[in-house]
């Protein structure tokens, strides 16, 4: 699992890729297209993504590995001529995709990637950790709960180096903070000797 600000994040369907061959797709997991909004001009949610018609290209695809899938997701399958490129040539080759992640959910291993004189070099972790400057977010592995699943997961991290928070984590803090505001003033009227029921 990966979460991204909504600002950024698109996690569509269908990403059309090449114009001379408009029913060819992949499906990432998810990816990043800097300043595009997840919605539709009217206002309906955006469930497939055309390269050509954004004219805008993914800044950062993120693949959770499937057993399926993996060896075309790692860049260890040749391509059938008879067949579209695979998603390896496409993040690389095509879309020429600057950052590549790579997730292994079985094995909880995180992999990056960046392009580097038009191929996918992959970036050595120290703390499973990656800062991209970009976009001012960087992408780690955090253990805790999510959906009441204890495992590590894929998630996004701020400048301060903290996590970037879950809508449910975020909802709990603004609950929070209007529960400790809410204390402070009872305790301010009970000072100035008024007693206070706010609810």
């Amino acid at each position: 699992m990966a979460w991204l600000p909504e600002s950024v994040n698109l996690a569509t369907r269908y990403l059309y890729y090449h114009p001379h061959h408009p029913t060819w797709y992949k499906r990432p997991d998810w990816f990043v297209a800097v300043d595009v909004s997840p919605l539709y001009k009217n206002g309906d949610l955006r469930l497939s993504y055309v390269v050509w018609q954004e004219r805008m290209r993914p800044f950062i695809i993120v693949e959770l590995l499937s057993p399926g899938t993996e060896k075309e997701e790692l860049g260890e399958t040749l391509r059938d001529v008879a067949k579209p490129p695979t998603k390896w040539e496409v993040y690389e080759k095509i879309l020429r995709i600057p950052y590549y992640a790579i997730f292994d959910r079985y094995k909880y291993e995180f992999k990056m990637f960046k392009l580097d004189g038009g191929r996918y070099a992959e970036v050595i972790l120290s703390d499973s950790r990656f800062w991209i400057p970009e976009i001012e977010l960087g992408l780690g592995v955090w253990e805790g709960s999510y959906h009441n699943i204890q495992q590590p997961w894929l998630r996004w991290y701020d400048s301060t180096g903290n996590w970037v928070l879950t809508p449910t984590e975020a909802e709990r803090e603004r609950t929070e903070q209007e529960r400790r505001q809410k204390e402070r003033l009872i305790e301010q009227l009970r000072a100035l000797g008024v007693e206070a029921d706010l609810g």
